[in-house]
């Protein structure tokens, strides 16, 4: 079984960073992908990057070249460095991990803020 906890959510001015940080434990050689999501007021949970074992990363198009994804497999976690936030960045932040056999695992999320 899995467990994630992520960390480093807050309240920031738009055009500032934020740096969000994913710890796993557990059974992590189950996990082939790991990524994070967002969900905004109103809006439905988006996928917003992910990353597989292999170190391959996808980002969703409004986060491309702002947004960074990374993984320290050593240290069993996954970061998203977030640069030049804007005020549509606000959301509910989620980290996620696929497990083999289809399984999917979230974290408890964490509140970004970008103010205007």
């Amino acid at each position: 079984q899995v467990q994630l906890v992520e960390s480093g959510g807050g309240l920031v001015q738009a055009g500032g960073s934020l740096r969000l940080s994913c710890a796993a434990s557990g059974s992590i050689f189950l996990i082939n992908a790991m990524g994070w999501y967002r969900q905004a007021p109103g809006k439905q949970r988006e996928l917003v990057a992910v990353i597989n074992s292999g170190g391959s990363t996808n980002y969703v198009d409004s986060v491309k070249g702002r947004f960074t994804i990374s993984r320290d497999n050593a240290k069993n976690t996954v970061a998203l460095e977030m640069n030049s936030l804007k005020p549509a960045d606000t959301a509910v932040y989620y980290c996620n991990a696929a497990l083999k056999g289809g399984v999917l695992r979230w974290g408890q999320g964490t509140q970004v803020t970008v103010s205007s």
